[in-house]
């Protein structure tokens, strides 16, 4: 059974509930005041890489935000100074024992710490993985100062394998598309035990009310079709769903909806 451990580059509070899900009304919030923070009238997110160890490699899915990257546009994620590495070695992973690098998909905060400023350039953090990185993404997102910084260079130190539709890492371990929120989105299964979804989930809301998506789902009607599907496989198969932005776990179904 694999091991999975919990590392946390930040956390931090963002908008308030309906700015962030315009499907859902405010009194939806008002009910379930677990899901925000009530008092401050804002969600609270988290900045979260998992790591699975596995028969002797260690994999690393999705890796933050990372330090020193221009972000002026989203000052929470501008010029970062954090100890990200330093938990990381907490949880027992030094970079050169990275086997395996899984990017979800393509935002600033799932690939920031891909790569670290050395003497000016932008190196690859972990030299001795492969990077998995979604094909349709790299295409989208051709021009965006993200991927000059922080997944270019790993592109072109030859750490990186483009893929589309499914990848298989091993061990029951498969890549899927889960097209939605951008077009190379994807999930990591891990057996029948854990689905690895990125942004799939930003909030538990989004169990309770699969149909609720971000404003940042780029299609919005792929991003639900997904979402019903992946929390539909997991509650089948009683897996774990573990998100970048929130703890997650065992989900069920309620309905055509789901439970958490």
């Amino acid at each position: 059974m694999a091991e999975i451990t919990r590392v946390l580059e930040k956390a931090w509070p963002t908008r308030p509930p309906t700015a962030m899900f315009a499907d859902l009304p405010q009194r939806f919030w008002d009910e379930r005041p677990h899901l925000w923070d009530a008092a401050d009238g804002r969600l609270v997110t988290s900045s979260l890489t998992w790591v699975i160890r596995e028969r002797g490699r260690t994999i690393l899915v999705d890796t933050g935000i990372g330090n020193n990257k221009d972000r002026p546009d989203t000052p929470p994620f501008h010029r970062l100074r954090t100890d990200f590495l330093v938990a990381l070695a907490a949880a027992g992973v030094r970079p050169e024992e990275v086997d395996v690098v899984v990017n979800t998909h393509l935002h600033a905060d799932h690939v920031g710490w891909n790569t670290r400023l050395v003497d000016g350039r932008w190196t690859p953090t972990f030299p001795n993985a492969t990077y998995l990185i979604p094909a349709a993404d790299h295409e989208h997102f051709a021009d965006d100062p993200v991927i000059a910084d922080s997944v270019r260079p790993v592109v072109e130190a030859g750490q990186s394998i483009l893929w589309r539709g499914q990848h298989a890492i091993g061990d029951g371990l498969v890549l899927e598309e889960a097209p939605g929120h951008t077009p190379g989105s994807s999930v990591l299964k891990l057996r029948d035990e854990a689905v690895f979804v990125g942004d799939l989930l930003h909030n538990p809301a989004q169990i309770l009310e699969p149909d609720a998506n971000s404003m940042f789902c780029l299609d919005a009607d792929g991003a639900r079709r997904s979402r019903r599907r992946i929390l539909g496989w997991a509650a089948d198969h009683n897996a774990r769903v573990l998100p970048t932005h929130f703890d997650g776990g065992p989900v069920t179904r309620d309905g055509e909806k789901f439970a958490c």
